[in-house]
């Protein structure tokens, strides 16, 4: 094997790159300690002895690398999604007849063409519908299907149910509509024009920042762009209905938000909440699209299933469902800075101005957070952050990781780089000089950030680890004797909060039964795209119990069990739903011990848990006989457990609060090169230190920063969304629109865990890894800009998000003098 086919790899293996101390702890060969408990398809194999953690505490599953629960279905390709449940006899497939124009109104419709074509058993339109027309998860300004208004190019305007996908797909097509066009708004730029959105403007701040902009000793100002995203889950959207009696329905649905789809499903047909039962076992992954966005097809399906009185399916291909969902909201950023000759900023403003496509969806929420995070880890003495939410005739934007935090901390740290390139500092050296500190960690949110030590301790480390200094001083050489080939560095921080900003989401309910078997059914409301939530979970009530992993059976999520569920987003799934889970256990290990302290007479406080027995002072007895003794003695051994999550208030009117529990950290170091002359580019070395608290499951949260930085570097670099003038989503496919693959991982890719305890009550101390590690590929787009900034260091680079070759052609060719059309 040559180096190169080493490096790769060693960048493809499941610990890839440095892992911290407690990531290796336990990895080896899996044995199961339950010989009478034969593991049921799914479940995990191995229980390592338990460890003492730094906190004293011994933990047999807790902090350990365990693997997915759904792994070796995942490689066996055996794990069932939602196109893979037998289909009842009878199923019908369901096909959306969509808008052919962007803008305008709809004069008339005949589908009698579509009716008549063999095979059709239905079709759809607003005439259908019983109840609302309405799918929005809470403005109301999201139709099912068209009723007059035409907003963007695919808009559903009816849907065909036919016996085979084939012959609805084609049928749709025979549609003939009659629309009144208009010229529709697409650009940030045509919806400023027109003065439309689709939510009012909102700001926050403190001091005078224009003032105070005025009197710094040095000022810059401009305008920066930031893409949107395509969500590209390889499972995508799907949902099936199946009718039951008396007008229920059960809808598995790949949603992130089951009950949001049972709510809407009850909203459109006109039936109680409680007629409608939604499931998920999986994902093939989400990101934020299936959030909100899954619901309209949820909805569709069980539509058609009232309708027919049949089973019916709808699934997305892969270019409707590029032009039929949303993404993630792309940003015109425009700013302005004062600071000192260090580089210290006193004043800065931004404008974010958003633009959401043709309905509110979740961007209250998405803009809001992009607000809450355009500090990053910087300290601002005056400042004014501002947004609007535009409105323009393109497909509603809506959740994507990081929910608008990563656009906002993008626009700071470019506002970082072209203080350094005016003051010819560092940048590193410009981003410690505004880190929060001690008596200056006021958020511009009036939040206090609490652990600044935590941050710069990490960022110093990174520091070091990576050898920044060192290999800055080696690049700039390679640079002055290279003339096309540049190279660049870049170390940039992240400082995320950790909550939903809507503070009534913060809640999650778990269920859990013991049976007398000593077997345990665990059931929550968080859902399982992938992220390994499902095993976090489950390891949380091996541990409460003092059981095998084999012994706690992981169930699909649904409202029929765990009701009023908030949606798995804002990287809440583990702290909402891993506590829930612990109180519902804890409820009734209570139980269970104060049965045992009363049977044999032995103090409660000498009752423990563990190794599949319960120790009973001098003696023990098998976990399964102590639950099949509170059975007969009548002890309930079922428990619906609740958390909400404490501390947080947000007071939006006078924009003041903590909206979040807690803030996780990170750092990424990242190394690139381009060609001037082609744009081309590599990532040549990545070095990540990211901040977890006390990793429930280090080998699962490694994974999660790998993918969310090789995610966010995909949507920085690559990942390129346009749309024609008459709204036509142009890269609307796999072979127009560019993912990261395999061979764009850095070859050299290091990942360390930084050792750190949760200041907060969290479940075991631990912190939210779903969404931080996205920003962590700012370093990148920063390494990017440095690397032509080596062209010359007299100018700022014009350099937007994403810095696609041909972006990067344009900011080298503006560098040499000579700028492109």
């Amino acid at each position: 094997m040559n180096e190169q086919s080493k490096a790769f790899a060693a960048s493809t293996s499941p610990l890839r790159g440095e892992v911290a101390p407690q990531a290796r702890e336990g990895v080896g060969s899996a044995t199961s300690s339950m010989s009478a408990l034969p593991p049921h398809p799914g479940s995990l194999t191995r229980s390592d002895p338990p460890t003492q953690g730094e906190d004293g505490e011994f933990l047999r599953h807790v902090r350990k690398p365990l693997p997915h629960d759904s792994g070796p279905k995942h490689v066996q390709g055996v794990a069932q999604y939602i196109d893979d449940i037998r289909e009842p006899e009878g199923t019908l497939h369901v096909a959306i007849g969509q808008a052919p124009k962007a803008r305008g109104h709809l004069v008339s419709l005949d589908v009698s063409a579509v009716r008549n074509t063999p095979g059709v058993v239905a079709v759809l339109t607003i005439a259908d519908i019983p109840g609302k027309n309405d799918v929005s998860p809470a403005f109301g300004d999201d139709p099912l299907f068209v009723d007059s208004e035409i907003s963007f190019l695919g808009q559903a305007v009816f849907a065909v149910v036919a016996t085979t996908r084939d012959i609805a797909r084609r049928a749709v097509k025979k549609a003939v509509m009659e629309i009144e066009s208009e010229t529709p708004s697409i650009t940030v730029e045509d919806a400023l024009a027109r003065g439309e959105t689709v939510l009012p403007d909102y700001a926050y701040g403190r001091g005078d920042v224009d003032a105070v902009v005025t009197a710094a000793p040095h000022r810059l100002e401009g305008q920066f762009r930031v893409g949107g995203q395509e969500h590209f889950y390889l499972e995508g959207q799907v949902a099936f209905a199946i009718p039951g009696e008396d007008g229920d329905v059960h809808v598995y649905s790949s949603t992130q938000h089951p009950t949001e789809v049972q709510h809407v499903v009850a909203r459109v047909l006109d039936i109680p909440d409680s007629y409608v039962t939604c499931e998920t076992r999986r994902m093939g992954g989400g990101f934020g699209g299936k959030e909100s966005q899954a619901t309209q097809w949820a909805v569709t399906a069980a539509l058609a299933a009232r309708v027919t009185g049949r089973p019916c399916k709808i699934r997305l291909d892969r270019d409707d469902d590029f032009i039929l969902t949303g993404k993630r909201h792309d940003f015109r950023c425009d700013w302005k800075v004062g600071f000192d000759t260090e580089g210290r900023i006193q004043g800065y403003g931004v404008d974010l101005l958003a633009r959401c496509g043709y309905s509110a969806d979740l961007s209250a929420g998405v803009v809001d957070r992009a607000m809450f995070h355009a500090d990053n880890a910087y300290w601002m003495p005056a400042v004014h952050i501002a947004s609007k939410r535009l409105k323009t005739n393109t497909v509603s934007n809506t959740a994507f990781r990081g929910f608008g935090g990563p656009q906002g901390m993008l626009a700071i740290e470019h506002v970082m780089d072209q203080i350094a390139w005016a003051t010819g500092r560092d940048p590193l050296d410009v981003r410690y000089a505004n880190f929060y500190r001690q008596g200056e960690n006021l958020t511009p949110y009036g939040m206090e950030v609490e652990e600044t030590d935590t941050l710069l301790n990490l960022v110093r480390r990174l520091e070091e680890t990576s050898s920044y200094r060192e290999r800055r001083k080696e690049i700039a050489a390679f640079n002055a004797s290279s003339p096309i080939m540049k190279r660049g560095l870049s170390l940039t921080p992240v400082k995320f909060g950790i909550s939903f900003t809507l503070t009534h989401m913060n809640q999650a309910g778990a269920l859990v039964h013991v049976y007398q078997d000593g077997s345990v059914h665990l059931n929550h409301g968080g859902t399982e795209m992938g992220q390994g939530l499902y095993i976090k979970v489950a390891q949380v009530v091996a541990e409460e119990f003092g059981i095998a992993m084999e012994r706690v059976r992981i169930t699909a999520t649904t409202t029929a069990k765990v009701p009023n569920t908030s949606p798995t987003a804002a990287s809440s799934g583990s702290d909402l739903n891993g506590m829930a889970a612990k109180v519902a256990a804890g409820a009734i290990k209570k139980r269970m011990i104060a049965y045992a302290a009363e049977s044999y007479g032995i103090p409660e406080e000498q009752i423990e848990f563990r190794d599949d027995r319960v120790f009973i002072g001098n003696e023990s007895i098998p976990f399964d006989e102590l639950a099949k003794k509170c059975i007969l003695a009548r002890v309930p051994m079922s428990e619906a457990g609740h958390y909400k999550t404490p501390k947080i208030t947000w007071d939006r009117a006078k924009g003041t609060g903590r909206p979040f529990f807690y803030f996780a950290y990170g750092a990424a170091c990242s190394e690139v090169i381009v060609d001037t002359l082609t744009g081309e580019n590599r990532v040549l070395r990545t070095d990540i230190l990211h901040d977890v608290g006390r990793s429930l499951n280090p080998a699962i949260d490694i994974g999660q920063i790998e993918g969310g930085f090789v995610q966010g570097m995909g949507w920085l670099t690559t990942e390129e969304l346009v749309f024609s003038k008459e709204g036509h989503l142009l890269t609307h496919a796999p072979s127009t629109y560019k993912i990261p693959v395999a061979s764009d991982v850095p070859a050299d890719f290091r990942v360390a865990l930084y050792p750190n305890s949760n200041r907060e009550e969290t479940i075991y101390r631990s912190k939210a890894v779903g969404e931080p590690p996205i920003m962590l590929a700012n370093s990148v787009f920063c390494a990017l800009a440095d690397a032509i900034h080596a062209l010359d260091p007299s100018k700022p680079v014009p350099l937007n998000a994403p810095a696609t070759p041909e972006a990067i052609l344009r900011a080298c060719e503006a560098l040499r003098g000579r700028p492109m059309g």
